[in-house]
């Protein structure tokens, strides 16, 4: 258990990962806390989204993987560890990840009947127009270019916060 900002801040990381954190604007549309799931293999990107995201007052639920396979293991609740796994509201994908890259993730989640209705944000350290092209084909719902200085990350994780979770409408599950 993790005090940020005088909130109650549960942190377990990677393989059935669990964070309790706060969010600003309210999804009562949804009726329950958002639960987001947080693709990515580096620890660092994950824990700066997490304390982005803890600034907010409302309270959600922030599941990381480290891989694809992990992220599909959760999306598909199989036993042992993920059999009553939430099924997310939206993720949050890095697609530079190891063994099966996220372009396939993707590419698995969009083609599943089950998971293909839940919204998926690409981050990206690429700004080819082939990985754009790419991931627009698999149908990714938005590319974001993940910026390099500290700062300008955890305002794109804000604006990412302020779109998705007070703007959008997200379809129940």
């Amino acid at each position: 258990m993790v005090l940020v900002s005088g909130k109650r801040t549960e942190l377990r990381f990677y393989f059935g990962a669990h964070i309790a954190i706060g969010f600003p604007y309210s999804m009562q549309h949804l009726g329950r806390p958002v639960e987001l799931l947080l693709v990515g293999d580096h620890p660092a990107d994950a824990k700066l989204t997490e304390e982005a995201l803890a600034q907010g007052v409302e309270i959600g639920h922030v599941t990381v993987a480290a891989d694809s396979a992990q992220a599909m293991e959760f999306l598909r609740r199989e036993p042992p560890h993920f059999s009553s796994a939430p099924r997310p509201d939206i993720i949050l994908l890095d697609v530079g990840l190891p063994r099966a890259n996220g372009h396939h993730l993707l590419e698995e989640i969009k083609s599943d009947p089950r998971l293909r209705r839940i919204p998926v944000m690409v981050l990206s350290d690429s700004a080819t127009a082939e990985d754009l092209e790419r991931v627009y084909s698999l149908h990714a719902n938005c590319y974001i270019r993940k910026p390099a200085r500290l700062a300008d990350f955890v305002e794109v994780i804000r604006c990412i916060e302020r779109f998705w979770f007070g703007i959008v409408t997200l379809p129940t599950r």
